[in-house]
């Protein structure tokens, strides 16, 4: 059984060893020169104004782990839509719809409460 995952192992370990060996020679030719504003942070050429540590509201990861979650949950409606057809040919087009409103009516749900308790708002 492990002589067919082989060639797999074996281009693992070349992709491995061929990353590894790029840092290594990076770091052992490049070069090593310090320049004088080369630790100071970039605002776009302006000069920073305040703290880099500015606290920001809770909200505003909840806000952005929810369009993720939303986002990627919807990606998984794109390869149903292009064999909609072709599983309707087959037969199955009633089941895999019913499974994919299910999966919309879920999201939905999901959709609905938080709006109703807020987790869309900025402003809080």
């Amino acid at each position: 059984m492990l002589e067919s995952y082989a060639p797999i192992l074996i281009y693992a370990a070349v992709v491995a060893g061929f990353a590894v060996a790029n840092l290594v020679i990076s770091d052992l030719l490049g070069r090593k020169r310090r320049a004088i504003g080369k630790d100071r942070p970039y605002e776009s050429g302006m000069t920073p104004q305040g703290s880099a540590r500015v606290r920001l509201s809770i909200h505003f990861y909840l806000v952005a782990v929810l369009f993720i979650l939303f986002d990627v949950e919807s990606i998984f409606l794109v390869p149903w839509a292009v064999s909609a057809r072709s599983l309707a040919a087959a037969g199955a087009g009633g089941i895999v719809f019913a499974e994919v409103a299910l999966f919309v009516g879920v999201l939905a749900v999901g959709l609905v409460y938080v709006w109703r308790k807020g987790g869309l708002e900025w402003d809080r």
